[in-house]
């Protein structure tokens, strides 16, 4: 792909792009549709298409795969601390309602949570899973 230089510009161009925008989808799926798994698999499919244009070693310099497998524990982590903090506040388990000062702040601190924990979770398993059939 060395020689295909409108393809390279155009990825970084792009690529710069869909993270954006599933960050964007991660941050207000709070407030409509979308949220962590949406975002999880456009932040793949951006890391992807980067691996796909710049190949699978330049890829795995930008991310490694000790970094990516830290974050999807990172992201199970999160997912299942929001419960049990929640339980530890005195309610059930993912039991949103108990984390902030009333009821309402405590749902939308406790979905932000656990949507980004999904969204870590699933984008890191869509890279593993690309590193995975790519591994020489």
């Amino acid at each position: 792909m060395r020689h295909h230089i409108i393809v390279r510009v155009s990825t970084r161009i792009l690529v710069a792009f869909i993270l954006l925008f599933a960050l964007y989808v991660q941050f207000h799926g709070d407030f409509g549709p979308g949220g962590g798994f949406q975002a999880g698999v456009i932040f793949g499919a951006g890391c992807i298409l980067y691996g796909l244009v710049f190949g699978v070693d330049a890829l795995r310099v930008v991310i490694p795969d000790a970094i990516v497998r830290s974050i999807a524990a990172l992201g199970v982590l999160l997912f299942a601390g929001v419960g049990v903090v929640a339980i530890l506040a005195g309610g059930n388990f993912l039991d949103y309602s108990v984390l902030g000062q009333t009821p309402t702040a405590g749902q939308h601190l406790g979905i932000i949570l656990i949507e980004l924990g999904v969204g870590m979770t699933v984008a890191s398993v869509v890279i593993l899973l690309y590193y995975a059939f790519t591994n020489r």
